[in-house]
């Protein structure tokens, strides 16, 4: 196995775990700052809709989950819609309201030894970068990461929110391996997901690193890789030691 010349991320309980707080409370607060509500929409009116939105957008897209959803749906063109359609106004816009949102519906922190890693990874010539399923922006998710893990070293942060394609979508990995001006033989990727991260990463001729450490609840996804091509870790200190190996 050779040194690779970068090592691409995936951002979501990969890089930083995620606590889910509920949905309902990221609307709850964005309906408590309208200007307008003529309605008087709460939020056990509106959860309803956006999840019915969110779900047709998946299944005109022919995909039956959102794992195999090719394309992206910005937040801000979702909910500005769904919003609308009850006559809600905002004296914001719906970029600093996605950030509001995402604060409020999920608790944040590095993974376990990432911090560790990406030193490791730095001081030893090898480029990261991040690619990631997100109907935020790349802003969003920059402004995020770089909070979180703010000695990153990434060369960039590329949300499908910008892009139009998700993962596994070979079309996201190839504008990744564009940016880095490298070819697909000497880039890894992590992820924490086995269709969207492993089975994606593989088709698109990268070596997939799959993080298992927040892979519980998920066992049924395992059906669909195609193959076992990957390296399984279930904490970055283990990568670390399997690039170490590939150096000396």
């Amino acid at each position: 196995m050779t040194k690779p010349a970068m090592v691409l991320f995936d951002y979501g309980n990969t890089i930083i775990t995620e606590e889910l707080l509920g949905f309902e409370k990221g609307n709850e607060v964005l309906l408590s700052m309208a200007s307008e509500n003529p309605l008087g929409i709460t939020v056990k009116e509106f959860q309803p809709f956006i999840e019915e939105l969110i779900k047709k957008t998946c299944c005109k897209m022919g995909a039956e989950t959102r794992n195999r959803q090719p394309f992206e749906i910005s937040w801000c063109s979702l909910n500005r819609y769904a919003f609308e359609m009850f006559g809600i106004v905002f004296d914001r816009p719906y970029e600093e309201l996605e950030k509001i949102y995402w604060d409020s519906i999920v608790s944040a922190r590095p993974s376990d030894n990432i911090e560790e890693l990406l030193s490791f990874l730095k001081e030893s010539g090898i480029r990261t970068g991040v690619v990631s399923n997100l109907m935020y922006s790349g802003k969003t998710l920059e402004d995020r990461i770089n909070t979180l893990l703010p000695e990153n070293g990434f060369e960039f942060i590329l949300s499908s929110c910008d892009y139009a394609f998700r993962k596994p979508e070979k079309d996201f990995f190839l504008l990744a391996l564009k940016k880095a001006g490298l070819s697909a033989d000497e880039v890894w990727f992590c992820g924490d997901n086995p269709i969207c991260d492993i089975e994606g990463a593989f088709g698109a001729g990268l070596q997939p690193v799959w993080y298992t450490r927040t892979y519980k609840g998920k066992e049924k996804l395992i059906t669909a890789l195609s193959h076992d091509k990957y390296i399984a870790v279930d904490d970055w200190s283990q990568l670390k030691k399997i690039i170490k190996g590939c150096i000396q």
